[in-house]
């Protein structure tokens, strides 16, 4: 399983988005991306997560900086949730999970003594290279957008 770190390069993608378009990272170089891994779509935390990371949109983009969402979810669902949230955050759709796996972020998890796999909420800060910066896995979603947004501003901007 893969264990991305600080330094590495990060894995390239293309996956549909929602409303119809789609995200790749090579399309995004140059820029500083935040790349959020949830588990689904309207559900508790993850609700709060997207919220969380829509309301510091402008100072996102004001630090020069892209965020996508990434989930198992159909490019439907993700619009649905946006419509249902008020959300302008890219949704990005990975049903196959093989973003999820080169990430590292689908596991195995437990809950109430039953094994599953899923989307360990995870977050990858890359640099305007294509490089990892920061990884924050098992994320608490309280306060999370403000670090991630801290260290975003902290990334230099591609000359």
């Amino acid at each position: 399983m893969t264990q991305l770190a600080a330094g590495d390069p990060a894995p390239d993608f293309s996956l549909p988005a929602d409303a119809g378009g789609s995200v790749s990272l090579h399309a995004m170089r140059g820029s500083k991306i935040v790349l959020y891994f949830y588990p689904k779509d309207d559900s508790g935390l993850c609700v709060g997560e997207a919220i969380a990371f829509n309301s510091l949109r402008i100072q996102f983009i004001k630090a020069e900086t892209q965020v996508i969402g990434i989930s198992p979810d159909s490019t439907a669902s993700h619009t649905k949730f946006k419509r249902k949230r008020g959300l302008r955050l890219t949704l990005a759709s990975d049903e196959s999970r093989t973003v999820l796996e080169a990430y590292g972020v689908w596991k195995e998890k437990s809950l109430y003594g039953r094994r599953y796999m899923g989307v360990e909420r995870t977050t990858v800060l890359i640099d305007g290279e294509g490089a990892i910066a920061r990884v924050w896995r098992k994320v608490r979603v309280a306060g999370h957008a403000e670090q991630v947004l801290a260290a975003a501003r902290a990334l230099p901007a591609k000359d």
